[in-house]
């Protein structure tokens, strides 16, 4: 039976050399009888293959960075080898030219910005917004009135004008060329109101006289152009210069302002329209809660009867149909 020597027990050349179980031991030095066979594996390999390792890594690490910087120095051999230059010739008497000023173009439309994306703006656009889901409030004098909303134009109908039901054409025809000009989407906030919901959107005396009760006023503002509501302005005034309809008619082209409208900006008209531009802050009622400005067009003559345009409280509430 084998035993281990103690520490103290050990020869002079164990204790110079170490303990046989230590890593550290020398290959010629090391005492086979009293090894075990993986104690042999483990004293003689694990040195071994610890020197290896580092050295393998040592050469690819030389080897990574001399390829590199064959490589950077290869590169720049080729780029100089392909550099060419050629001389300018010019003569004595040469002039340069001054280059231009930039000027700002308008940026060219997407396919989904032309006119034939939008939908044509038609009477139906101009439907009665008033839903009876709406809650009733209190109003008027000593708050002693309930106002109810209709209940929606699915119950009602447009006014009757030139003997169908519709708003007045000339409203139509202004917003779609709005729309072919700019090439944006025009929203209608209020176009034609049946009486109860006139009074339930704006219950003020000033509105109890509304054109949007029979067909002849809309309100509305152009998507994406909403701060350049003065240019939308413009646009409608185009209309009356570009239209055959209206050539050499001053009374059509020409518009004039007035004052004491109520609005901070004075409005423009001509013989047939009024148009009116109410601020953010301005002319905010129940179909016009939304943070933009807007503008209100009213029809004051009509081409066809030849008559003006005044509100009458039996077309406002009798002419239209009813279900």
């Amino acid at each position: 039976m084998k035993h281990w020597m103690a520490p103290d027990q050990r020869k002079p050349d164990d204790r110079k050399w170490g303990s046989i179980r230590g890593n550290t031991a020398p290959f010629s030095r090391v005492d086979f009888r009293r090894c075990r066979s993986a104690e042999i594996v483990h004293c003689i390999f694990r040195p071994f293959l610890r020197r290896t390792i580092r050295k393998l890594g040592l050469i690819a690490l030389l080897l990574f960075v001399g390829c590199s910087g064959m490589e950077k120095s290869e590169k720049e051999k080729i780029r100089r080898q392909n550099c060419k230059g050629e001389l300018i010739y010019r003569n004595c008497n040469e002039e340069l030219y001054s280059i231009a000023s930039l000027t700002p173009q308008p940026r060219p439309r997407y396919p989904w910005e032309g006119e034939n994306h939008l939908p044509r703006i038609t009477k139906d656009f101009f439907r009665c917004k008033g839903n009876v889901l709406n809650s009733p409030y209190v109003a008027g004098e000593n708050q002693a009135e309930l106002l109810h909303d209709c209940e929606g134009s699915g119950r009602h109908g447009f006014p009757i004008i030139h003997g169908k039901e519709n708003v007045y054409p000339i409203l139509i025809d202004l917003l779609n060329y709005v729309q072919k000009k700019t090439a944006k989407r025009v929203i209608i906030t209020c176009g034609h109101r049946c009486p109860p919901h006139n009074t339930y959107a704006d219950p003020t005396k000033e509105n109890l006289a509304s054109k949007h009760q029979i067909g002849a006023e809309v309100d509305f503002y152009v998507q994406g152009m909403e701060d350049y509501a003065l240019e939308v302005v413009g646009t409608l005034m185009q209309y009356y210069q570009e239209s055959p309809a209206y050539a050499k008619d001053k009374d059509y082209q020409e518009f004039k302002r007035f004052t004491g409208s109520g609005v901070e900006t004075d409005p423009w008209m001509n013989k047939e329209i009024v148009i009116k531009l109410y601020e953010r802050e301005e002319g905010r009622d129940g179909d016009n809660r939304h943070p933009h400005p807007y503008i209100s067009i009213q029809v004051r003559y009509d081409r066809v009867t030849k008559e003006k345009v005044l509100y009458n409280w039996q077309k406002a509430h009798k002419g239209y149909p009813k279900s």
